[in-house]
């Protein structure tokens, strides 16, 4: 997949495009029934298939104090979309300059100018540039001015087939199913386990002093975490090695009443220095929720079923 950052006029003999537009966070099954749609109908004439995506979430800048935290940072969108078979995906910078340019000055200036499209595929209920006005009659208009047709599709579920408000896949109910823990409906919406990456930084060590070593993985604050709990999961390295994992994430509440949120993942059969490395970490499913224990006892013994509960979660 080729990722084009400049906007650029498109060459005059180059193929036309069958384009899709969103903020695509996550890229769950859904995004991808319907880029399998664009990949489709361009192959079918001859044309290439595009992404069209943002850089930075356009709720972050338009309503920054309500604005959801995020799926997918831009590296691991970019990453999905890779998989999808699209051929481009063009990363539009998304500013306050950005969100005041009508939805008509967005059509023209980066899909007809820049994209020479001739079909765009969107859901029913898309919605775009300055103040949300644009939307699939809006473009359906410009369409029979610049020549391109406009295919909107509805929301569908888990099976692909048009579903109910509640079964529908979206990134506002993958979103919502992580918040409470729920791994099973989250990881089936986005096909795969859900995963956060981050940095490994120094802890206070007490994991290690009760036998259990933790890696301390510090995630950007605009990235969504599941609901508090210890999760079973894996763990992958800077250099790509995989490991099972324990993951911790909450605020301790056994040491602490009202400590900072932390992500702590002990590996299985593993003990090495992880301090710096950039990681990540996948949630498979939630064993329990965080608790507060009588005494240090009861908290390691509790610790070695997590372990064990966690082989069996992965085997």
């Amino acid at each position: 997949m080729e990722i084009r950052r400049a906007l650029t006029p498109a060459e005059p003999d180059a193929p036309g495009t069958v384009v899709t537009i969103g903020a695509y966070d996550g890229v769950h099954v859904g995004h991808r029934q319907l880029i399998a749609q664009v990949c489709r109908i361009a192959e079918e004439r001859s044309l290439r298939s595009a992404v069209v995506t943002f850089d930075r979430h356009p709720a972050s800048v338009v309503r920054p104090e309500s604005a959801p935290l995020l799926l997918t940072d831009l590296d691991q969108k970019l990453e999905q979309l890779a998989t999808t078979g699209v051929d481009e995906t063009v990363v539009v910078p998304f500013d306050d300059e950005a969100a005041t340019e009508s939805a008509e000055a967005f059509v023209t200036r980066v899909l007809v100018d820049c994209l020479d499209v001739r079909a765009i595929v969107v859901g029913e209920d898309f919605h775009f540039g300055h103040q949300r006005l644009g939307n699939v009659a809006l473009l359906r208009a410009m369409g029979e001015v610049h020549n391109f047709e406009v295919l909107g599709l509805g929301l569908v579920g888990l099976d692909g087939a048009p579903a109910r408000d509640h079964e529908q896949v979206s990134s506002t109910f993958i979103r919502r199913a992580l918040s409470r823990g729920d791994l099973v409906r989250a990881n089936a919406m986005l096909g795969r386990p859900y995963e956060v990456r981050g940095v490994v930084v120094q802890g206070d060590r007490r994991g290690r002093e009760l036998g259990f070593p933790t890696a301390n993985v510090k995630v950007d604050r605009t990235v969504l975490l599941p609901e508090d709990g210890v999760y079973a999961g894996w763990f992958e390295r800077a250099d790509g090695s995989v490991h099972a994992a324990a993951i911790s994430l909450g605020t301790r509440p056994h040491f602490y009443a009202d400590g900072d949120l932390l992500l702590e993942a002990h590996l299985l059969d593993f003990d090495d220095d992880l301090y710096d490395e950039a990681v990540r970490v996948r949630f498979v499913a939630l064993l329990r929720p965080q608790q507060v224990f009588d005494g240090l006892d009861d908290l390691v013994a509790q610790l070695h079923r997590d372990v064990e509960g966690a082989r069996g979660a992965l085997a």
